[in-house]
């Protein structure tokens, strides 16, 4: 007769299943560890791995399609010059890339103030927040992606340079 479900021994092997190794990101060391007082136990703190900023990705994606679509509005412009449309296509896609310039923009600035070094209010006092260090208490997340929000602020900025520059070549166009 076999012995009970899930007995290694059972199984037909006299050895426990190995047990996987842990995941690299559990292998960190932990930040602090403090004694709770009256027990063989501590309080462990562990390091936070940083994450990649979302404003800053999205402030990216938008400038690089507001050049894109700029891009566009200018050759639909230069293209629909001689049957009159172009002003109008042009001054469609402008509206666009402009809208996903000023996004790419507001987030861009949301990202890299995201990013920036960690700061609390003058107003948060070190008591309240439970630190002890001289900048009180860290946030509990670390966003890296400082280069991508830049990046993503001068992409916008090229789309609404070009954007404006297409479609004052189109209407320039139209009107000759």
């Amino acid at each position: 007769m076999s012995g009970p479900v899930g007995d290694p021994a059972a199984a037909g092997g006299g050895l426990p299943a190995r047990v996987p190794a842990p995941p690299r990101e559990s292998l960190r060391a932990p930040t602090r560890v403090d004694p709770v007082p009256g027990t063989p136990f501590g309080l462990v703190y562990l390091d936070v791995a940083p994450v990649t900023s979302g404003p800053a990705v999205a402030s990216l994606v938008a400038g690089i399609g507001s050049v894109l679509v700029a891009f566009i509005a200018g050759c639909l412009g230069l293209a629909g010059s001689p049957e009159d449309w172009g002003g109008w296509v042009a001054g469609a896609f402008a509206v666009l890339a402009g809208v996903l310039g000023l996004a790419g923009l507001l987030l861009g600035e949301l990202g890299r103030r995201q990013t920036g070094p960690a700061r609390l209010p003058s107003w948060f006092s070190r008591q309240a927040a439970g630190g002890t260090g001289p900048g009180g208490a860290a946030p509990p997340v670390r966003f890296t992606g400082r280069g991508l929000a830049i990046a993503g602020i001068t992409c916008s900025a090229v789309g609404l340079a070009v954007t404006v520059l297409a479609l004052a070549v189109a209407v320039l166009l139209q009107l000759v």
